[in-house]
């Protein structure tokens, strides 16, 4: 069987979830892999086939994407030609982890694709959303990769077709421990911003990963350094606690690791707002930005925060198995798609 994995290369969480995926599907045929984005710091130990722009998200130093500069940046021309010049084709299976250039040509070609992401449990109704009415958000999360079957995760297994966390295999066999100090990992905060928030919180030592360093520095209590795989890895596996935005790789790895753990989520990210509310279901401390005015609610946390910690198992043969036998089983779920016009985790039907 020939397989087409198309990944989203904007952040981390896409790419280290498709390092414990590849593997699993490997197993199950012969995979080239498409990356659009190619924002991660992360690097896939496996050769890229299709490397494209795709529609990426630029972040900026305030705590959220830069609409702007992401319109700017969006080279619609450039995905169109992308979309048009994919090969879904030549493929008997295609997965999209909301990657929309193999999303969308699949659409073209009338060609099912099956989504497989964090984002996409967002469209099942028994999934925490935020209350505030952000169109836009549910536009995006509905049409940016639409795919007619979706497989989701979330930091529960909210319904059937979602599943628990992946959790990278490097994480799971890390020997733990407590040295003291903080994590930090907030990209959408410039370091100015971050320097002068933390150093108001008194008893604690920032470990700060910034992709905007370029060396190591250090003001008061605060620590910034370049942002690198290895050492980000030290810093969170010996850490108190972390403190991150409200994406999901680096606060289910944390919930695995049983850390203390303080979200701040970004702005205009609709996922990163149910997020929230999903982990504060879980007995996670969520502030709404990072200001001087939220200094007093980092501090407490600091003092008093306890750790939420979830025994997430190793889940990826499972989701390969059910991608693999709603593809061998199922009705053409692309015609079926069309008719009904419907977004959700069809795989229940199975």
């Amino acid at each position: 069987m020939r397989i087409l994995y198309a990944i989203q290369g904007t952040g981390n969480g896409h790419i280290s979830r498709a390092m414990e995926l590849l593997p699993e599907l490997q197993n199950r045929g012969d995979v080239d892999i498409l990356v659009s984005g190619m924002h991660s710091e992360l690097k896939l130990p496996f050769p890229i086939k299709y490397p494209c722009h795709g529609l990426g998200f630029v972040f900026g130093k305030k705590g959220g994407i830069d609409l702007v500069k992401t319109y700017r940046k969006s080279r619609l021309k450039s995905f169109y030609r992308e979309v048009k010049d994919t090969p879904v084709n030549d493929y008997d299976l295609v997965i999209s982890d909301f990657e929309p250039v193999a999303a969308w040509a699949c659409m073209q070609h009338r060609k099912n694709c099956y989504g497989l992401s964090n984002q996409v449990s967002l469209l099942s109704e028994n999934v925490p959303k935020a209350k505030n009415e952000d169109f836009v958000g549910r536009f995006i999360i509905r049409n940016y990769a639409p795919c007619p079957v979706n497989f989701g995760f979330s930091f529960e297994s909210y319904a059937h077709g979602i599943f628990t966390p992946v959790i990278r295999e490097s994480i799971r066999e890390a020997q733990l421990s407590n040295k003291g100090h903080f994590t930090v990992y907030l990209p959408s905060y410039g370091d100015e911003k971050l320097m002068k928030v933390l150093s108001m919180v008194r008893g604690a030592e920032w470990q700060v990963f910034s992709k905007y360093a370029t060396q190591a520095s250090r003001f008061k209590n605060v620590h910034i350094q370049p942002l690198h795989k290895d050492k980000f890895e030290e810093s969170i596996t010996s850490s108190e606690g972390i403190l991150t935005a409200a994406g999901f790789g680096t606060t289910t790895e944390a919930l695995y690791m049983g850390k203390r753990l303080l979200v701040i989520p970004q702005k205009h990210q609709y996922e990163q707002a149910c997020n929230a509310v999903a982990l504060r279901q879980m007995g996670v401390r969520v502030v709404k930005s990072l200001k001087k005015k939220h200094a007093p609610k980092i501090q407490t946390w600091v003092d008093e925060g306890v750790a939420v910690q979830k025994d997430y198992t190793n889940v990826c043969p499972e989701v390969i198995n059910a991608i693999e036998y709603h593809h061998n089983n199922a009705e053409d779920a692309y015609l079926d798609y069309l008719t009904k016009d419907q977004y959700l985790l069809k795989s229940a039907a199975i």
